[in-house]
C-alpha cells in the first residue's frame, strides 16, 4: 500500500468512525448502577443521565442491580451486547476491590470492560454513632475500641467487596483494632445501621454519608484523602490523625461492555466532559460531598489498575478472599 492509499484508507476509517458516532444511539441507552437506589453513586449517575438524554436524543434510564459488592450489576453488563444500549456505572468497589476479593470472577476488570470516563471522585469518610463513641477524635475512637474485647464493635459496609468494606479493613490493619464486618444492602442501609448503633462505625464514600452528617445523625471524625477535603476544611484526615499514609479515594465512572465500539466512546467522552462543566452539576455534586472529575478513557484505565494493585495488597495482608 503506497502512502496515498494509506492516507486515503486512514481518512476513510476516521470518517466511518465519526459517522458511527453520529448515528449512535438509535434507541434508549440503559446505564446499570450496581448499587441500591438512593446512594451517592445512584444520585451521580441519575444527574449525568438526565443531561445525557438531551444530548443523545434518547431516554437514558438507570437500572439499579445491587448485590455482591456490585458484582451482580457488573456481570450483567459484561454479558450485554456491545451495541451501546447498555453501559455500566462502575465504582472503586465494583471495579477495584472485587478484583482483589473474588477468585471466580467470570470477567477481567482490567481488560474486559471498555473505559469511557471518570465522573465524580471524593474521599471516604469515617463516621460514628455519637452515642456509642462520644469522643471527637480518631485517637479517642481507637482507644474506645481497644478498651473492649476484640470483636466487641461492628462496622458496616454496603456489601462484601465494597469500598467501605476494604477501607475499614485497612483501618483495622493500620490502627491495630478488631472490628466485626456487617455487610448491608446499599448505602442507605449501612447509614441507618450507624444511626441505630447496630454497626456504629463506618468508613464510606463522603457522598453517601454527608446527608446523615448534615442532619446530625452521625459524627464525622476524619476523611481519607491525604489532604483535607475543600468541602469539609475543618475535618482532619486519617493521615494527620495518626494513621500515616492512610488514603482511600472513592470514585465512580462510566464503562462499556466488552467490544463496545470506539465510535460510542468518542461520542460520549466530550458529552460527559461538557456535562461535568455545567454549574448545576458541579453544585449538586459538591452538595453531596463529591467533585466532578470527567476524564479520558486512558486516565480511567490507569485509575482502575492502581486501585486493583492497592486492594490486592490489603486483601493479602488482611487475609480476605472469597472463593
Amino acid at each position: 500500500m503506497n502512502r496515498r492509499t494509506l492516507l486515503a484508507a486512514t481518512a476513510g476509517g476516521l470518517a466511518a468512525s465519526r459517522a458511527g458516532a453520529q448515528a449512535w444511539p438509535t434507541r434508549p441507552v440503559r446505564i446499570v448502577e450496581p448499587g441500591a437506589p438512593g446512594g451517592g453513586n445512584d444520585t451521580t449517575i441519575r444527574l449525568f443521565a438526565h443531561h445525557l438524554e438531551a444530548a443523545l436524543g434518547q431516554p437514558v434510564p438507570v437500572d439499579n442491580r445491587p448485590g455482591a459488592g456490585g458484582r451482580i450489576g457488573v456481570e450483567h453488563v459484561f454479558r450485554a451486547a456491545p451495541d451501546g444500549s447498555t453501559l455500566l456505572m462502575g465504582n472503586a468497589g465494583a471495579m477495584g476491590v472485587n478484583a482483589a476479593l473474588y477468585r471466580d470472577l467470570p470477567y477481567n476488570i482490567e481488560t474486559d470492560f471498555v473505559p469511557i470516563s471518570l465522573l465524580v471522585t471524593g474521599p471516604n469518610a469515617l463516621v460514628v454513632n455519637p452515642r456509642v463513641f462520644p469522643g471527637n477524635t480518631v485517637a479517642e475512637l481507637i482507644a474506645a475500641i481497644k478498651a473492649k474485647p476484640p470483636g466487641h464493635y461492628n462496622y458496616g459496609s454496603g456489601g462484601v467487596g465494597s469500598s467501605a468494606h476494604f477501607s475499614a479493613e485497612l483501618f483495622k490493619l493500620m490502627a491495630g483494632v478488631d472490628l466485626v464486618h456487617i455487610p448491608y444492602r446499599g448505602a442507605s442501609a449501612m447509614g441507618q445501621a450507624v444511626i441505630t448503633g447496630d454497626a456504629p462505625f463506618l468508613i464510606a464514600n463522603l457522598v453517601n454519608v454527608m446527608p446523615f452528617v448534615r442532619r446530625g445523625e452521625v459524627k464525622l471524625l476524619a476523611v481519607t484523602s491525604l489532604q483535607r477535603w475543600p468541602d469539609t476544611p475543618d475535618v482532619p484526615t486519617l493521615d494527620e490523625s495518626g494513621l500515616k499514609g492512610f488514603e482511600t479515594i472513592a470514585w465512580n465512572a462510566l464503562f462499556g461492555p466488552p467490544g463496545l465500539p470506539q465510535a460510542v466512546v468518542q461520542r460520549l467522552v466530550p458529552e460527559l466532559q461538557r456535562i461535568g462543566r455545567l454549574p448545576d452539576v458541579i453544585d449538586r455534586v459538591k452538595l453531596i460531598g463529591g467533585q466532578v472529575i470527567t476524564s479520558t478513557p486512558d486516565v480511567l484505565a490507569a485509575r482502575v489498575r492502581s486501585d486493583i494493585a492497592k486492594w490486592r495488597d490489603v486483601a493479602q495482608r488482611a487475609n480476605i478472599r472469597i472463593e
